[in-house]
């Protein structure tokens, strides 16, 4: 049984959070409190598993309570309760940023009270269910293998899947694995005209580490799919574009892919590429959702796939779910090379687990060698003077 503790100041909210998750099984609300000064005081007392955390609440709101909390329960998942607004989504990414785990938005526009619960239940249960069972204690730290020089083939062994995570904000602990990367045939490298990275649960925080690791004159573009929905994809871009080296952008349409720049698909809209003379633009697509998800990533993987086959390599960071795992195998069969985020550095390794069980994995990389693989792979076959 998954114990929940629910913080939130509105007696409604709580009692709203509360009939969500009364009747899911294998969840059990412990508690609640109507601040993160209390919610200190109720974590030590009844030691849930999961939190639910409000944003805004008098005394002490949830940015300053996961900062607070991560000082003594640096592994304990917080879900923040956010609001779908421009304010709410600059408050969530803070909160994320001071150790929050995940986020669900409160619903809005909804008819009724049992709407309501409903939108509530189809957000957090899974969300419980995902980060719920993962509070083990971190295995004991071992020395990590160097990564690998430009022009070499990543090693055989993976480091690390089916390990116990590490608790958020800390480096991975390293150490053997029983799974092995794909075979791939041949040996040998081509150049790399594009990075494609899809993430979901924990990415802002593994996207924000990924791409401080890379320099401002990256010789090719990034195209991010990061499950958030709309308002937050534009908040979480500006925030990368000020925190990293690299120029950062919420991708609209007809944008022309450019070398150092990093394009992220906008919340409910799957982001998609086409070819127009030598230019490689961005085209947004209402499609039907995939994997319950638009924007998904298995659906630019498979336009990554078709316009750049073995030029592409890609990367499967955090996230719930086999979102990713349908595109990698596109980009396998293309010739396209796929690199996945191992479970000891992962918060929820569901996306990057998919497409590990699924062979189509030519690496399994901690997240803080992620970033150093992208760039050991660009450089490959481009002279010093253009991968500096």
């Amino acid at each position: 049984m998954i114990s929940v503790l629910v913080v939130d100041d509105s007696v409604v909210v709580r009692r709203l959070i509360v009939d969500a998750l009364g009747e899911a099984p294998g969840i059990q609300v412990v508690g609640t409190a109507a601040n993160g000064l209390l919610a200190q005081a109720k974590i030590d007392q009844l030691k849930p598993d999961v939190v639910t955390m409000d944003i805004e609440m008098p005394q002490m709101d949830g940015i300053e309570a996961v900062r607070e909390l991560r000082k003594r329960h640096a592994a304990l998942p917080v879900i923040m309760f956010s609001t779908l607004s421009a304010a709410g989504a600059t408050a969530t990414l803070e909160a994320l940023a001071a150790g929050a785990t995940d986020y669900v938005t409160k619903p809005s526009n909804v008819g009724s009270v049992q709407q309501s619960i409903e939108a509530v239940r189809e957000q957090l249960v899974p969300r419980i269910q995902a980060l719920g069972g993962r509070r083990r204690p971190p295995a004991p730290s071992a020395p990590t293998r160097p990564a690998p020089p430009a022009g070499v083939r990543p090693g055989a062994a993976p480091t690390r899947p089916g390990a116990p995570p590490s608790a958020p904000g800390r480096p991975p602990a390293p150490g053997p694995s029983p799974v092995r990367p794909a075979a791939r045939k041949g040996g040998v490298q081509g150049r790399i005209d594009i990075l494609a990275i899809g993430s979901s649960t924990g990415g802002p925080d593994a996207l924000t580490k990924v791409l401080l690791g890379l320099p401002s004159d990256l010789a090719v573009p990034i195209v991010i799919t990061q499950h958030m929905p709309p308002v937050f994809t534009k908040m979480f871009a500006e925030r990368l574009d000020r925190s990293t080296p690299l120029r950062v952008v919420e991708a609209g349409e007809g944008m022309e892919l450019i070398a150092g720049t990093v394009y992220i698909a906008p919340g409910d809209r799957h982001l998609v590429f086409h070819r127009r003379g030598t230019a490689t633009l961005t085209q947004l697509s209402s499609a039907p959702q995939e994997n319950s998800c638009r924007p998904a990533v298995d659906v630019m993987f498979r336009s990554v796939a078709a316009l750049y086959g073995g030029s592409a390599f890609a990367a499967v960071l955090t996230g719930m779910g086999q979102d990713g795992r349908g595109g990698a195998k596109v980009l396998r069969d293309s010739g396209a090379e796929v690199l996945a985020q191992d479970e000891a550095s992962s918060v929820v390794w569901g996306m990057p687990g998919a497409v590990v069980a699924a062979g189509l994995a030519d690496e399994v990389l901690p997240l803080d060698r992620i970033a150093g693989a992208l760039l050991n792979r660009v450089r490959v076959n481009r002279s010093p003077a253009v991968a500096r």
